[in-house]
């Protein structure tokens, strides 16, 4: 089953509300999503919404956690890539890609406009984040 992105949903409709630098950014990483689960068939169908205002995608298979994206006016040079401030996510990512991307508290990475998207890091970054439940699973049993 593969996942494809609805070109007239509700995350569609609000990157098309911002600047064409961050939309373009996020929708780069939306597509990226959406790439990495149809690569792991365990992830399965990916649920596109909005959830607090922001574009957030979740695997319906619960094998992994929530993910969003979102580019803010009060900080309009970069986009964010949020992730479930109760998972490690944010920890890993600062120790094993900290060279390519940065890190901001316990729950997002900052990608700055003027950068390129450090396309191998994030899609690291969000792998981790699609199969998070499944993967602590596993390093348990």
């Amino acid at each position: 089953m593969l996942n494809t992105p609805a070109s007239d949903s509700v995350v569609v409709k609000r990157l098309g509300t911002y600047p064409q630098e961050a939309r373009e950014k996020l929708l780069c990483i939306r597509a990226w999503v959406f790439e990495l689960a149809n690569a792991d068939t365990s992830i399965g169908k990916i649920d596109e919404s909005l959830k607090w205002g922001e574009p957030a995608w979740r695997p319906k298979s619960g094998v992994g956690t929530t993910i969003r994206a979102d580019w803010k006016e009060k900080t309009p040079d970069q986009v964010m890539v949020f992730f479930d401030c109760k998972t490690d996510l944010i920890d890993r990512t600062r120790s094993l890609l900290s060279a390519d991307l940065t890190c901001q508290g316990n729950r997002a990475i900052v990608l700055p406009l003027a950068s390129a998207l450090p396309e191998a890091a994030l899609k690291t970054a969000l792998g981790w984040a699609l199969t998070y439940h499944r993967d602590r699973k596993a390093t348990r049993a």
